[in-house]
């Protein structure tokens, strides 16, 4: 059997986008959706199905300014994407560059958080 201890040690070194990666692995092994139990309550708040607004659940991480501390708004769309230094850097010279395309609600989060203390201005759409 496995050590839960473990287990919960290395769950919790884990960064957003890699504990975000986890859950989808975990989705497509056991066929599940971590997102069911938020569905079944909004619908339960909300009285009536047909009234329960949909929640979004894909987001598109846009830089729409790079700010002052360009560099560090490279290392951070490195850091999210691992994309390479000169893909990097056209990216934070791009205006309106998507950094992440239909991420999920934590994972874009964290790297609009990211991007923001590297100095960005940050949309999530």
């Amino acid at each position: 059997m496995a050590d839960i201890e473990k287990i919960k040690d290395q769950l919790s070194k884990l960064t957003i986008l890699e504990a975000a990666e986890l859950v989808s692995l975990l989705e497509e092994q056991w066929g599940v959706s971590a997102a069911a139990p938020v569905a079944v309550a909004a619908v339960a708040a909300g009285g009536e199905a047909g009234e329960a607004a949909e929640a979004k659940t894909e987001f598109d991480v846009t830089i729409k300014d790079t700010g002052p501390k360009k560099i560090e708004v490279i290392k951070a769309i490195r850091a999210i994407t691992s994309l390479g230094l000169k893909d990097a850097k056209e990216m934070a010279e791009t205006a309106n560059a998507k950094v992440l395309e239909a991420a999920g609600k934590e994972v874009a989060e964290g790297a609009k958080a990211q991007l923001e203390e590297a100095g960005a201005t940050v949309e999530l759409a």
